[in-house]
């Protein structure tokens, strides 16, 4: 035996491609068994020189014209070089040679696919597949897969799936795919009970505590969920998307505490992400820990400097410890990438508010009621500015137009008669605060916060207190 095997296997192949020349050049003593074509072959389609390798097939197949092995190699040459026909029609010669070569009905589909003939496709595979056993069904139901995930008939996608763990439960490739699958396609319910199955006969399988457990989660079932994935960690404590999938389950419970935990084992286990440390920061920002909110939100946009909704979350965590101006700063950065983002707009109109500049939020928060017209509380915003800065006139007109844009918001026509005191139109005003309470008498409170100077109005105070009986009544 050789004690160098490649330089034997490389000297042999260097005289395989001399003889091939010698046959080229029509010399004698150059006869080349069918195993030293395919040999060449493969070679050439190695190195990806295609047309040197079809020479080679032509060349063999003329010499072994019954040779089933060269014909599939010919066929996946010329599927190579997209003569998708021409390998059909050496695949049906071949198949009538040999139809045992699970390759034979890959190459097929192959070529179907690639003549966007998905139908037939699928038929070769469907009419091969019970012709085959282990392995080799396996690869092709893998095959139809991917046929019927190219026409999106996707419930046959997670019906080829299943047949695999059923011939092999504990197959990777088939309980990683189905996972996804399960919750693309809705069949939660059946995916329960595929993984059940499963774990009764290999219960420390935890790719199937796993798909378990994201089953639950598919089905809102999140207390269920979180002891599968506990199961799936115990069995393997590094299984950090198991985590992370958790994390979002105690989230969904409003388990924030628990969620930060699992959390930060993610952070441990893998490289970090942005959206791990935006969740972190949810969960802070939940249980009102606005400096840890922000803490882990800075580090998830150090790593996605260009999301902006990042900063506007920074921003928001500002706002909650009332600190106007570090929020204005962040926020103008959101701004800067998009400009025309309600929510940011709206951040920056309160922010400027509270720092006196009225005039600068009353600019923000109209490009709010611009974007977004049919929403009330742009407007109901809107027109606190105004009223603070002292546009009485444009207010009342501003109110007439929240009220019709809103679908006529009870809230618009208590706005009209406040602006209406500011003028001084007591009369005019008190006939609109009557229509505000009839309309809807729980936003006296609403009302009345705006101005509480407005209770000193004996008036005022009548007409609320004549309301109230009406209402007792």
């Amino acid at each position: 035996m050789s004690k160098n095997p490649y330089r034997q296997e490389r000297e042999e192949l260097k005289e395989l491609l001399e003889l091939f020349n010698n046959l080229k050049e029509g010399r004698v003593n150059s006869f080349i068994e069918e195993e030293g074509f395919a040999r060449i072959i493969e070679y050439f389609s190695e190195k990806e020189e295609d047309e040197s390798a079809l020479e080679v097939a032509g060349y063999a197949i003329r010499q072994y014209p019954y040779s089933a092995g060269l014909l599939l190699q010919k066929a996946d040459i010329l599927i190579s070089l997209k003569k998708y026909r021409q390998a059909i029609f050496i695949l049906e010669k071949a198949e009538l040679l040999d139809s045992t070569d699970s390759n034979l009905y890959i190459f097929k589909t192959d070529a179907y696919l690639a003549l966007d003939m998905q139908a037939k496709a699928a038929q070769v595979l469907e009419e091969a597949i019970d012709n085959f056993e282990g392995e080799e069904k396996i690869d092709l139901l893998f095959e139809l897969c991917d046929v019927y995930d190219d026409y999106e008939d996707f419930q046959k996608v997670f019906d080829c799936l299943k047949l695999i763990i059923e011939l092999d439960p504990e197959n990777e490739e088939a309980l990683y795919k189905i996972c996804f699958w399960t919750d693309f396609t809705g069949r939660n319910e059946e995916g329960i009970r595929i993984h059940q199955r499963i774990l009764d006969d290999y219960p420390y399988n935890t790719l199937a505590w796993f798909n378990l457990a994201a089953a639950y989660q598919g089905l809102k079932l999140y207390e269920k969920s979180i002891d599968a994935y506990l199961y799936a960690v115990a069995i393997d404590d590094k299984f950090d998307y198991a985590y992370r999938n958790m994390g979002d389950a105690y989230i969904k419970l409003k388990k924030y505490k628990e969620a930060i935990e699992v959390l930060s084992r993610v952070l441990e286990l893998s490289r970090p992400e942005a959206v791990i440390y935006e969740a972190i920061g949810h969960c802070y920002d939940r249980l009102t820990n606005f400096a840890q909110a922000r803490f882990h939100y800075k580090k998830a946009v150090h790593l996605n400097p260009e999301d902006s909704q990042m900063y506007f979350k920074i921003a928001l965590t500002y706002m909650n410890g009332e600190n106007w101006i570090s929020a204005i700063k962040n926020l103008e950065v959101s701004l800067k990438k998009h400009a025309l983002q309600p929510e940011y707009n709206l951040a920056m109109g309160r922010c400027l508010m509270e720092t006196g500049k009225i005039e600068e939020a009353i600019k923000f928060l109209g490009n709010v009621v611009r974007l977004r017209p049919k929403n009330s509380k742009g407007w109901t915003e809107l027109l606190r500015a105004m009223y603070s800065g002292g546009f009485f006139e444009e207010g009342f007109e501003c109110s007439a137009l929240a009220f019709e844009q809103t679908e006529f918001k009870p809230i618009f026509i208590y706005y009209k008669s406040l602006f209406l005191f500011a003028m001084g139109k007591s009369k005019e005003a008190l006939i609109w605060l009557e229509k505000g309470i009839a309309a809807n008498q729980k936003l006296i409170k609403q009302f009345i916060e705006i101005n509480p100077a407005l209770l000193q109005h004996q008036q005022v105070v009548e007409l609320i207190a004549r309301n109230k009986k009406k209402k007792s009544r």
